[in-house]
This record gives structure tokens, sequence and C-alpha cells, in this order.
């Protein structure tokens, strides 16, 4: 089902490849007829995004990076005619909604937890020059408490809350009629996951959240994951019993009264270095969130 984005949309997206400068390119991956998962090849364009087009309009989750929307626009425009409607915002990390500016102005509406806006107008952005605040027209501007539903191109795109998980405003998306799920950042299929605990997050509801997910799903519902290759229950079933032993490891010691260095130094998340271990959430950073998770309590 996998293809370079190049052909063209016909109305609604087949197939279409753009390349940047830098040589990213965006892959897209048919999940359903009309169900797309997007995301960067040739170098890092963010998070999976996904993609629905139809007639009633067009909904892209998560928009990756900044540099990331002048592809997608340009391609979305030249092979259906139209913009981007509603944009979704699944948490608050600019590998995810980078673009939410320049999707604003191009006429999408932006929609988000009502905590991810208020975090970004509260704390802004961290760049590498320092924080930044954000303009208002990087700010969602439909928010919601607790879930929403999209009725659109024949689909129910259920959108709801995941509390204090990845971060404080996490949203996962249901498309009921078709069976997929968008998990955003509570699944990193294949490696560890990143849990923010300085953005609200926590071990905890990123388990409860995890589980959640599980108990929505199916044994043939298909996942898209916030970073990886596409998935499915048992795949996130395998992240979760993994976090949770690995948090039972660590809180072992803990409770034996070993420090974090200490902790850190016995290596008890080895077993699952050679699977899981990846460039942004190594072992050690895996163990550190875990034991500052436990010191905590």
């Amino acid at each position: 089902m996998t293809n370079r984005i190049m052909v063209g949309m016909a109305g609604l997206l087949l197939a279409v490849i753009v390349q940047a400068q830098s040589g990213i390119s965006i892959k897209s991956t048919e999940v359903v007829p009309g169900l797309y998962m997007l995301e960067g090849e040739g170098g890092f364009a963010g998070g999976n995004m996904g993609l629905m087009v139809g007639n009633d309009g067009t909904v892209l989750i998560d928009d990756g990076i900044e540099p990331v929307a002048p592809i997608l626009l340009d391609a979305i425009e030249q092979h259906t005619g139209r913009n981007i409607d509603f944009v979704i915002n699944t948490h608050v990390h600019g590998d995810h909604i980078g673009a939410n500016k320049a999707l604003h102005l191009s006429g999408a509406t932006v929609v988000a937890h009502d905590n991810l806006r208020k975090r970004l107008i509260e704390k802004g952005w961290d760049t590498p020059a320092g924080t930044r605040p954000a303009s208002k027209e990087e700010l969602p501007e439909v928010t919601f408490s607790d879930s929403m539903t999209f009725h659109l191109n024949d689909h129910e795109a259920y959108v709801f809350h995941l509390v204090k998980a990845h971060t404080d405003g996490d949203s996962a998306i249901h498309f009921r009629d078709i069976d997929v799920i968008h998990a955003g950042d509570i699944f990193f299929n294949g490696l560890f996951p990143f849990i923010d605990l300085d953005s609200g997050g926590s071990v905890a509801g990123y388990q409860a959240a995890q589980q959640r997910i599980i108990n929505m799903a199916g044994p043939d519902t298909i996942i898209i994951p916030g970073h990886g290759p596409l998935s499915n229950r048992e795949e996130l079933q395998v992240a979760l019993d993994m976090l949770t032993d690995a948090e039972a490891r660590v809180k072992a010691l803990v409770d034996a009264g070993q420090s974090e260095d200490e902790v850190v130094a016995s290596n008890p998340l080895q077993i699952y270095h050679n699977d899981w271990n990846w460039s942004f959430i190594t072992t050690e950073r895996m163990t550190r969130t875990l034991y500052r998770s436990l010191s905590s309590q």
C-alpha cells in the first residue's frame, strides 16, 4: 500500500510526491480509501500525520515541522484543487504542530485540546535561541475539554482527550466506521516512548492512555502511531507490556534506595536495549524518566 507521493490525487489523494530542497520528501501510505498516513522520507519531517480527503473536506492530523508546510499545501492544492480545511493537533510538540501558522494562514481551522492552547500561550515554543511566545496564528482556534466528533466524507472521526499521558494536552482520533485510530505520541511503535514529564505528562497516564486505546481497538483495528510504521492492537499491547515491566525494574532499585545515577549504572533496562533504544529516547533517558516519575510519587 505504500507509495511515494508522485502522480496526483485525481480528486482524492492517490499518491503525490513533493521534495524539499533539503531532500526530504513525504511518503504516503493508504490506510483505507480516502485515509492516508504521511511521513517524512530522506530526513526528519516530524511525527506521522494522517490525511482524510473527500468531497466534504480535507482533514490533516498533525502537520509536522514548519518546513513541511509548503510541501503539503502545494501537493494537496495542486492535485485536489482545495486547501486543508481542518487540522487536528494531537499534542503540543513542534514536530507535530510546527506548521500550524502556515496552515492557519492557508485557511485551515486548527483544532486541539484546551490544554494544548493554554500551554502554547503560557509557555510558548522552545527554540535553540531560547523560548519564544506562540503567535496568534500558531494557536488552535477551536478547542475542546473531553471529546468532539467530525462527521465528514461519510466517516465519523471521534477526537478524545487522554489525561496527563505524553503531555497534558494529548488527543487521539478514532475513525469508528473504518476501524482506524491515530494515536499520536501515545504510541512509539518499536521505540522507547517519550513521556514529557515537564509538559504535564506522566508514566501512569501514558500507560492508562495506551490501555484505553487497546480497549477501544479490535483485532483488525489499524493504528497510526506518532512515530514508527503502521501498527495494530497487538503491537500496542507489546509496547505497554514493555513499559510496565520497565517501570517495575526501575522501581525495584528505587525501593532499594538507589540514587538516579546508581539506577542508571545498574542498567535495569538492558534487556530492552537492542529492540527499543533509539537516538532520541535512549535506554539511559528512558531509565531516568522512569526514575523521575517514581521519585515524584
